[in-house]
């Protein structure tokens, strides 16, 4: 199998895995994978250990794969390390950014990041992410945006059933957060940025049996390609 064709799998495998196509919990039966993407079960291993590297699959000695858990204490503790990350790379991005990055990032955001109709639910969960990893990229650090692009990987799930209910508060801190940005004002930045994404843990666990409903009742595509409707602005 050429490596072109192990990319493919591992990035069929990863979507599987980040959509919840797998169930919580559940065990990866290789040779049915391997059977329904027509793979062998070299590359097919290779692919899922990568994905264990990355903690989106659980890998049991002696057992096998398993898709990972929707825990909420997980889900709490990651939402908790992605304050830590983003509040860092906000104080470092004014610090550090230009002016034309930040110009670049605030024109990004007006001409693609707030407008919400006609979008689904993945294709607006992923602009938010991209204004977020925008903020990253002008602190200047590779590793930073790196280890935020991996978490947001695992939290992704949660937010597109966080984004159907927020989408009018979350344009509206991205503006503010934004005007703080272009007036280097790193204190006002953090602040509106840590209350933007801290989550109680009473609001990850309302979320994460909205998401349960998702996969075991309504299914997990059903989800993601909800449109959004329109708001306000």
């Amino acid at each position: 199998m050429s490596e072109g064709r192990v990319e493919a799998l591992y990035a069929r495998l990863k979507e599987m895995a980040v959509d919840f196509r797998f169930r919580p919990g559940e065990r990866l039966n290789e040779v049915a994978l391997a059977q329904a993407l027509d793979a062998s079960r070299t590359p097919l291993r290779e692919a899922l250990n990568r994905l264990v590297s990355e903690q989106l699959i659980d890998f049991v000695p002696g057992r096998g794969f398993f898709c990972r858990a929707l825990d909420p204490q997980s889900i709490f503790d990651l939402y908790e390390l992605r304050e830590v990350i983003e509040v860092a790379a906000v104080r470092r991005a004014i610090e550090r950014g230009t002016d034309d990055g930040i110009a670049a990032l605030r024109e990004a955001l007006y001409a693609e990041g707030l407008s919400v109709e006609g979008l689904t639910i993945r294709e607006m969960t992923a602009l938010d992410e991209a204004f977020h990893i925008g903020i990253a990229r002008l602190a200047g650090n590779a590793e930073l945006v790196h280890q935020l692009e991996r978490l947001n990987e695992r939290i992704r799930f949660i937010r597109w059933v966080d984004m159907a209910a927020s989408t009018d508060r979350t344009k509206g801190e991205h503006r503010a957060v934004m005007a703080a940005i272009e007036a280097r004002d790193s204190d006002k930045a953090a602040s509106i940025l840590r209350g933007h994404i801290a989550k109680r843990m009473d609001q990850i666990v309302a979320a994460v049996r909205e998401g349960y409903s998702n996969i075991y009742v309504v299914g997990s595509d059903t989800l993601f390609r909800t449109p959004m409707k329109k708001t306000g602005s």
